[in-house]
């Protein structure tokens, strides 16, 4: 089987492309069906899965596409196919995500998650979120019956690779999350964070996170919005614990009361902005133009990008962030040599893991085949014993057969090749017939 890593991350992609490539959790059983259709098959064994394996990770900085296949299709036929569909699913132009995409086969696939896993490939480098992504799109996967032998490892070793950097390096000290970057950049722009109104749009984990960084700062007021009112009402009661004058309300009381709050900070999975336009400018006109914070964490975003050029906006994407969480990034590049050694050595245990796996067939053929010997030439002495042959000419009846049988291969061989091909079967067969 051949492993393959498509997608496109920050790196790769503006946030523009990758929210038009977002696969909603809810979407994504269904999505694996068609992805594995589009893979071939390998060879179908007794322990073996016969079919291709996929998992899709899918978050604000990435969309990935775990693949294993046939290891008799080349990695630019898998990526062609996966181009295609990705392209076609989302109805974006092949020839504008192309450039963006990303396609890494075998080692270069295993390094990946585990460099993905352990923060190495984050925005906010050595941050932990992204691991427990990973580890909801693998249960996903396999919930869905689209992981076999070879994702199923490769994943168990990526989880284990994770733990290992982050027990054995510093990657995770002086950590700069993007909830605590949000707080620094309110701080560049408001003198003082305990006189402004903070309003969070969605109670999910990063809404949560970035309600503790703020709550720390004291603000005068922090309301969250949601859907589930209760979820909300969970979230700012816990605020309320800390002294914060909090509460929640629902996103339908958005256009009414926007203009009491001087930051908005809005991450929820809406595949469509939930903030317009319009609804900024009449919530300025009422705030007299005093000027508003926005930071839209959501991919896709949940703010239309025309509110970035309004006067008195200062409207922050996930993109805008790198900036500021690229300064704490400097303080932990020492660990990242160390890391990357670790990883190394982990992505060789693998691919041998994988080379061992491939040979599985013919060491099952091989092994097939001799127990056919073996019990043919077993029948055969236990029909001599019958008819009254002497047992210790049966056993040596048994043991030149057995022997024969199993050099005729060896020996015909020798005797029908030339060459190199005589050389290396020289070289091969004292190893194979050592003594044990």
């Amino acid at each position: 089987m051949q492993l393959l890593t498509i997608g496109i991350n920050h790196n790769t992609a503006p946030v523009a492309l990758r929210e038009r490539v977002v696969f909603p959790l809810e979407h994504i059983k269904p999505v694996l069906g068609q992805l594995l259709e589009l893979l071939p098959a390998g060879q179908r064994g007794e322990t073996e899965r016969a079919g291709p394996e996929a998992a899709i990770l899918s978050t604000c900085n990435r969309t990935e596409l775990y693949c294993a296949a046939a290891n008799d299709e080349p990695a630019e036929a898998n990526r062609s196919r996966a181009l295609a569909w990705l392209a076609d699913y989302h109805q974006i132009r092949q020839a504008d995500l192309a450039p963006h995409l990303y396609a890494l086969p075998q080692s270069d696939a295993v390094r990946h998650a585990f460099r993905v896993a352990s923060g190495l490939d984050s925005m906010v480098l050595g941050e932990t979120q992204i691991l427990g992504q990973m580890k909801d799109a693998v249960r996903t996967a396999g919930e869905a019956g689209a992981l076999g032998t070879y994702l199923n490892q490769l994943f168990q070793r990526t989880f284990a690779v994770a733990k290992e950097v982050r027990g054995t390096t510093e990657i995770g000290a002086h950590s700069v999350s993007m909830a605590a970057a949000v707080v620094k950049l309110a701080q560049r722009i408001f003198d003082r964070l305990d006189k402004q109104k903070v309003l969070f749009i969605g109670a999910g984990e990063m809404i949560e996170l970035c309600a503790t960084h703020f709550a720390a700062q004291r603000p005068a007021l922090a309301v969250v919005a949601n859907r589930s009112i209760e979820r909300g009402e969970r979230l700012a009661e816990r605020m309320a614990e800390q002294g914060i004058a909090s509460s929640a309300m629902p996103l339908s009381d958005l256009p009414q009361r926007m203009a009491e709050f001087d930051i908005v900070v809005s991450c929820t999975a809406s595949t469509l902005p939930i903030i317009g336009l319009g609804a900024v400018e009449r919530a300025l006109r009422a705030r007299r133009h005093r000027p508003m914070l926005m930071v839209d964490l959501a991919v896709p975003r949940d703010i239309e990008a025309e509110v970035g050029q309004l006067s008195d906006v200062f409207l922050y994407t996930v993109d805008d962030l790198g900036a500021i969480v690229s300064q704490g990034n400097a303080m932990r590049q020492a660990a990242v040599q160390q890391a990357e050694a670790i990883i190394e050595t982990r992505v060789q245990n693998f691919m041998h893991w994988a080379e061992n796996r491939s040979v599985v067939p013919v060491i099952r053929a091989l092994h097939s085949q001799g127990e056919a010997l073996r019990q043919m030439e077993l029948e055969r002495a236990k029909r001599m014993l019958a008819r009254g042959d002497d047992p210790q000419a049966v056993l040596e009846a048994l043991a030149s057969a057995l022997t024969n049988k199993f050099l005729h291969g060896p020996t015909h061989a020798l005797s029908h090749t030339q060459g190199s091909e005589r050389d290396t079967l020289l070289k091969l067969l004292p190893e194979l017939f050592r003594k044990q």
